[in-house]
C-alpha cells in the first residue's frame, strides 16, 4: 500500500515538473551582434584561401536570467530587431520561439543571472 502510494505521488512530481519546462517564457530580445562560427575554403585547402563564416549572436533577457543564443550554422536568415517580445521554450542546449509567424531555433551558449536592483 505504502509502495504504491509513493509511486502514485513520485509520478505526479514528475508530470508537474516536465510540464513545467514544456511552458513557454517570456523574454525580450536585448541585442544582436555578428560573431564567427566556423570558416568556409575556396578551392585548395589552405589558410589563405579560407573566409571566415559570420552568425547572428542575440541576448534574451526574462525577468530573471540573460541567454546568449546563437545560430546554429550561418544562413541568410532575416535579422532579428532588438526589443522584440518573445515566448521561447528551452530543449537541452537550443532556444525555440516563434517571431512574425517565422519559427526559430537557437543553440544557447551563455547564460547569466540577473542581479537584484
Amino acid at each position: 500500500m505504502k509502495i504504491g502510494a509513493l509511486a502514485l505521488a513520485a509520478t505526479i512530481l514528475y508530470g508537474f515538473t516536465s510540464f513545467a519546462a514544456n511552458t513557454p517564457t517570456a523574454g525580450t530580445i536585448i541585442s544582436e551582434k555578428s560573431v564567427e562560427c566556423g570558416t568556409k575554403n575556396k578551392g585548395k585547402k589552405t589558410v589563405k584561401s579560407s573566409t571566415a563564416l559570420l552568425c547572428q549572436q542575440y541576448v534574451v533577457r526574462t525577468a530573471t536570467i540573460e541567454y546568449e543564443i546563437r545560430q546554429p550554422k550561418p544562413s541568410d536568415q532575416a535579422i532579428i530587431a532588438a526589443n522584440s517580445a518573445i515566448q521561447f521554450t528551452i530543449s537541452k542546449d537550443k532556444m525555440k520561439f516563434k517571431l512574425n509567424g517565422k519559427s526559430y531555433e537557437f543553440l544557447i551558449v551563455g547564460t547569466s543571472a540577473i542581479t537584484g536592483r
